[in-house]
């Protein structure tokens, strides 16, 4: 073998050794990319937002313990979610959840676990408090739904039944859907 032919088998070799390291280098590179476009693109501890109408009234408020937000789907993961729905001349509404997830679109909240509904007693509205789970709302209509177990309680009556649907704006809507049974106090 001549000294020519030895400088081209190593010449070989050492651009066969650079093009393995190089894909190597890129199978590392893509993986991390993977690794990245499931993770949060940012996130918020002590997260609050408020959305106002077109005439400058607060329309609702969205807060929580923890926000992260996905870029692969958009969607926002929210934990101990405080939703207020505000409604001109009428007490606010203030739900609660373990966790929640808002689709990109942010108008579909979807609340996981334990759901407290809540409005304060106003002059021409007594107390009520809902106990649920697994709700979903659509904000721009003020409409929640769930097909799991809900009670209605507006002391001193409670209804409780399996599914519900529910408006938060005027004329106030409340639907339990089925197994209902109620408990009635009358003066």
């Amino acid at each position: 073998m001549s000294v020519k032919s030895l400088q081209i088998f190593l010449y070989v070799g050492l651009a066969a050794l650079f093009s393995w390291w190089l894909v190597q280098l890129n199978e590392e590179r893509l993986a991390e990319i993977k690794i990245a476009e499931n993770s949060p693109d940012f996130f918020s501890t002590g997260y609050f937002k408020k959305e106002m109408g077109i005439d400058g009234v607060p329309k609702s408020e969205l807060s929580a313990a923890k926000m992260q937000h996905f870029k692969t789907d958009g969607s926002t993961h929210l934990e101990k979610p405080v939703m207020i729905l505000h409604n001109p001349n009428e007490a606010p509404w203030s739900i609660k959840a373990d966790t929640g997830v808002m689709a990109a679109d942010g108008d579909n909240l979807q609340l996981n676990g334990s759901a407290y509904i809540n409005r304060e007693a106003s002059k021409t509205n007594s107390a009520l408090t809902i106990n649920t789970s697994d709700l979903r709302i659509k904000l721009a209509s003020h409409y929640a739904e769930t097909q799991a177990w809900a009670e209605i309680i507006s002391p001193p009556n409670k209804t409780a039944g399996v599914g519900m649907e529910a408006t938060f704006v005027s004329p106030i809507h409340l639907k339990l859907l089925s197994k209902v049974k109620g408990r009635y106090e009358i003066k």
